[in-house]
Parts: structure tokens; C-alpha cells; sequence
């Protein structure tokens, strides 16, 4: 889907946005539509990025930047997804920024997610492999098990890619999606190597989904 449901979706978190707030920045090219339509609305707010290219472009746009470190609360979290399912739980990391995406959702009092109509799936990470960031010693072991849990893992970028934090990327398709995203997100989490898992359980409260005639649905999770 193209950059009419992107910038749909964009706009209308950033209508969501009040003077003052503190934001969690997302990455991503939807996300990317979110600040440029903040700016549009000379929105007086502060926030964290969630990768280098967030950061970079909020510099060029003059969005203040806070520091991670000194941040205890987030008033709202906007930030894209490869995948999401009608709970709300996502598949996120196609642009490596999985591990500061989830901390600073984490952070936030509302995540709000923003993307176009057909990530909407029924079962995650079939059509989208779910990125799993790893430490470089451990990417042999940890794909062994990825095998082991069915997966079809594949090193990305031959193992020259590395996220910001400089890990390795294993992306993992499982055949057929998973069969309790909230199981396999646990289960990731214990396997020695793993840093964190793109999956992203109870942690989206609202995802705006745009589409090709710039309607956007939006969609609540029951919780």
C-alpha cells in the first residue's frame, strides 16, 4: 500500500497530540509522515527517538530530543508495525530499531500505533518474518534453536547488518504464523543470545490503520 494510507495514518496521531506532551518517536517511513505533520501543526512538544534516523530527522525538522536516561514518562508513543493482529499484538523491527522501540513503548501511557490497512494479519509472522536482535557470539546457537521451534531463520544481511546497539538481526519466519504470539514471546525471551524479540504483547492501546482513500480505521485493544 502506498504513501496515501501512510500519511492518513501520520496525520491523524499527530491530531491526537496536545502542547506540552512528551512523545516516544518511532522509525519507520508511516512514522515518518507523524512528524512532518506535528511540524505542519507547530505542536510545542519534546521526545525520545527510537533510532539514529528518527533522531536525525527531528533534528532537521527542530523537534527537541530528550534523553532516554533522564526520562521516567512518556505521555504517548507513536511508532509503525510490520504486522498487527486484531489484538493488538504486533510484529515490529523490519527497520532494526526493535530494542529501542520497545523500550520507549514501554515508557509511554498510550502507544499508538500507526500503519496502512494490509498489515492487519490473522496470525503473525507468516507473510512477515518476526525480527529477533541477537548478540554476534550467539547468532549460530540461536538460530539452531529458531529451527528447533520451526522457524525458517534467515541472518540479515549475511550478518554485515548490525542495529544501533550492534546486534545482529535473525529474521524468522514461522509457517503458518504463531499459534500464541504471547507464548512465543516468552519463550524467545528465554532462549541465552536473545536480546528482545519483535513481537510486542500488551503493549499497543489504539492502532490507526489508513488506507488508499485516506480513511483511517481505528482499532482498540480489549484489555
Amino acid at each position: 500500500m502506498g504513501d496515501v494510507g501512510k500519511r492518513a495514518a501520520g496525520q491523524a496521531a499527530a491530531e491526537l497530540v496536545e502542547d506540552g506532551m512528551r512523545l516516544g518517536l518511532g522509525t519507520g517511513s508511516t512514522v515518518a509522515f507523524f512528524l512532518d505533520a506535528l511540524v505542519a501543526r507547530g505542536c510545542d512538544v519534546a521526545g525520545v527517538p527510537t533510532s539514529e534516523a528518527t533522531a536525525q530527522r527531528c533534528r532537521e525538522l527542530g523537534i527537541e530530543l530528550l534523553d532516554v536516561a533522564t526520562v521516567d514518562h512518556l505521555d504517548l508513543c507513536v511508532d509503525g508495525a510490520d504486522e498487527l493482529d486484531d489484538e493488538l499484538s504486533l510484529v515490529k523491527g523490519g527497520g532494526g530499531a526493535l530494542l529501542r522501540e520497545k523500550v520507549v513503548a514501554s515508557l509511554a501511557e498510550r502507544f499508538v500505533v500507526v500503519a496502512t490497512a494490509d498489515k492487519l494479519v490473522a496470525r503473525l509472522a507468516d507473510s512477515f518474518p518476526l525480527p529477533i536482535e541477537v548478540v554476534p557470539f550467539a547468532v549460530g546457537p540461536v538460530t539452531r534453536t529458531l529451527e528447533s521451534m520451526g522457524a525458517e531463520p534467515q541472518l540479515r544481511g549475511g550478518g554485515d547488518y548490525l542495529t544501533d546497539n550492534g546486534n545482529a538481526v535473525i529474521d524468522a519466519r514461522f509457517p503458518g504464523g504463531l499459534d500464541d504470539p504471547t507464548v512465543s514471546d516468552v519463550r524467545l525471551a528465554m532462549v541465552p543470545g536473545v536480546v528482545t524479540s519483535g513481537l510486542f504483547i500488551d503493549l499497543a492501546d489504539t492502532a490507526l490503520l489508513g488506507d488508499e482513500q485516506g480513511s483511517v480505521e481505528y482499532l482498540s485493544a480489549a484489555r
